[in-house]
C-alpha cells in the first residue's frame, strides 16, 4: 500500500503532481501557494524508495509507479486526472499516460524530461551515477542545471535536504530508465493537452529541446519559458510558475 499523499486545496479539478530525481513530494518549494485552491486538489507523490515511501519495496521503476499512482487515483476515488511531472517526472507522468490514456486529461511538464528519455553518453550517465552516494555531485547538478547563478547557501540547502532522501538501489533504477530509454512509440500522436513549462536558464532540458522532443511527439502541445529561472522554476519563479500552471488547467480543462 502505497502512503496516502499530502494533498494540496480543494477543489473539483484533480491532479497528481510527481517530482525529479534528487526531491521528493516534499520538494515543490510554494509552486502550489500560488495556485487556485478552490479550482484544484494536488496529490503529491512520492516514487517507491524515495521520501514517504523509501522504505517500500521495490520493484523501482516507471511501470511500477505508474501501477501505484493508478492505484491511488483509484484509492482517491478520481476517474480522470491531470498530471504534473518536474525533470525526471516528465517520464514518470508519461509512463502513466500510456498505462491509462483515457482517464488521463492533461499533462503539465516542469522542465521535464521527454518520452525518448535525456538521451545520456556514458561519460554523463556515469557522473550522475557518482551523485547517488556523492552529495557533493548533487550540488554540482543543482548547481549547473540552474545556469550557475544561485547562491552557495541554496545550494548547500538543497544538497542537505536531498541526504538520506532515496534508497541508493531506487535512485539508480529510475536513472538508468529516465537517461537512456526511449518510451516514445506508446505515447506518440495523443491528442490530450500537454503544457510545458520551461525555466529560461536550463541548459539541457531548454525550450529548443522542448520543440524537437515533446512537441514533435504531441500535437496540442505548448512551451512557455519562465524568466530568472534555470532547472528549479519551482523554487526560483514559483508564483509565476503556479499563475501560468492555473491559467493551462483553466483554459484546458474546463470545471
Amino acid at each position: 500500500m502505497h502512503p496516502t499523499p499530502v494533498t494540496v486545496g480543494h477543489g473539483p479539478r484533480h491532479v497528481i503532481a510527481m517530482s525529479g530525481w534528487m526531491g521528493s513530494a516534499a520538494h515543490w518549494g510554494t509552486l502550489f501557494d500560488a495556485m487556485d485552491p478552490a479550482a484544484s486538489t494536488v496529490a503529491l507523490v512520492d516514487y517507491r524508495g524515495y521520501g514517504t515511501a523509501r522504505d517500500h519495496a521495490g520493484p523501482y521503476g516507471f511501470a511500477q509507479h505508474a501501477d501505484d499512482v493508478i492505484a491511488l487515483a483509484d484509492q482517491l476515488g478520481w476517474d480522470r486526472f491531470s498530471l504534473i511531472g518536474h525533470s525526471m517526472g516528465g517520464v514518470a507522468i508519461q509512463h502513466v499516460l500510456a498505462r491509462a490514456p483515457s482517464r488521463v486529461q492533461a499533462l503539465i511538464g516542469i522542465n521535464a524530461v521527454p518520452a525518448c528519455g535525456s538521451r545520456m553518453d556514458a561519460a554523463r550517465l556515469g557522473f550522475f551515477d557518482k551523485a547517488v552516494d556523492d552529495v557533493s555531485v548533487r550540488r554540482k547538478i543543482f548547481d549547473v542545471s540552474t545556469g550557475g547563478r544561485l547562491s552557495a547557501t541554496w545550494l548547500d540547502r538543497m544538497a542537505a535536504a536531498s541526504d538520506g532522501l532515496m534508497r541508493p538501489d531506487a535512485m539508480r533504477a529510475y536513472l538508468r530508465e529516465w537517461a537512456t530509454e526511449d518510451i516514445s512509440a506508446g505515447i506518440a500522436g495523443l491528442e490530450l493537452p500537454v503544457g510545458l513549462f520551461i525555466g529560461e536558464h536550463d541548459p539541457t532540458l531548454s525550450e529548443a529541446l522542448m520543440r524537437d522532443t515533446w512537441m514533435r511527439f504531441y500535437p496540442n502541445a505548448t512551451v512557455e519559458v519562465i524568466g530568472n529561472a534555470g532547472h528549479y522554476p519551482m523554487y526560483e519563479a514559483p508564483v509565476i510558475l503556479g499563475t501560468r500552471i492555473d491559467a493551462f488547467l483553466n483554459d484546458r480543462i474546463r470545471l
